[in-house]
């Protein structure tokens, strides 16, 4: 997580939560821990845009990854609770909680499995 303060710092969060697909990709990961494959069956992007949005939500100190065997399992940072980064997580995934194609993505990412991607 990214400890600087400041405009710079709060733009950054700005510009990566400013973003349909890595709204949606945020939601998902609020659900349950998850690997790029497993979020491309979730949202239905192509792999390349969901590894750009995550590299861009790590970037911005809103996600973390971590490898697991030869997965690397993206999830939500846990920030302090009066951070910028907790401030803008409890705002925006509150208000997308009722979002027509959040409600999909998760109902599709409850399925979704490593297994799918290795038989793809």
């Amino acid at each position: 997580m990214h400890m600087n303060n400041g405009l710079p710092h709060v733009l950054k969060l700005l510009q990566a939560a400013a973003d349909e697909n890595r709204l949606r990709i945020l939601k998902c990961l609020q659900a349950r821990p998850a690997c790029v494959c497993e979020l491309v069956q979730a949202t239905g992007m192509p792999q390349p845009r969901v590894s750009r949005h995550l590299r861009i939500l790590r970037d911005a100190g809103l996600v973390a990854d971590r490898r697991d065997a030869q997965w690397v399992e993206y999830s939500l940072v846990q920030p302090r609770p009066e951070s910028a980064e907790a401030k803008l997580l409890r705002f925006t995934l509150d208000e997308l909680s009722q979002d027509g194609n959040v409600i999909a993505d998760l109902a599709r990412l409850a399925s979704a499995s490593r297994e799918e991607c290795e038989t793809s």
